[in-house]
């Protein structure tokens, strides 16, 4: 199944893929292992986690019949970005006022 098209921010808008990219800082884990940390079902998470995917954030490594996530800068990158813009331009009306 095709997931939606989502701009970066709608990806980290909802706060169970932002505590999933959280978890990840700490260590790699495999989906069942995220799960187990939320209130909601497997498919559920695996959705989460293929968005995540498809959208630049996380890195999914298959081992045998288990599937490890990871970080990913390619998404962070993105918002990076856009918050740079802001950075400069606030930077700037600073220095020019």
């Amino acid at each position: 199944m095709k997931l939606p098209d989502l701009d970066v921010f709608q990806v980290i808008a909802d706060p169970s893929r932002r505590k999933i990219l959280e978890m990840l800082t700490e260590e790699t884990h495999t989906i069942n292992s995220l799960a187990e940390n939320f209130d909601i079902s497997r498919p559920a998470i695996s959705k989460h986690v293929n968005i995540l995917h498809d959208n630049g954030f996380i890195n999914i490594t298959k081992k045998g019949r288990e599937r490890y996530c990871s970080l990913h800068t390619d998404g962070f990158l993105e918002v990076q970005r856009w918050l740079s813009f802001f950075t400069n331009y606030w930077r700037n009306k600073v220095n020019n006022s």
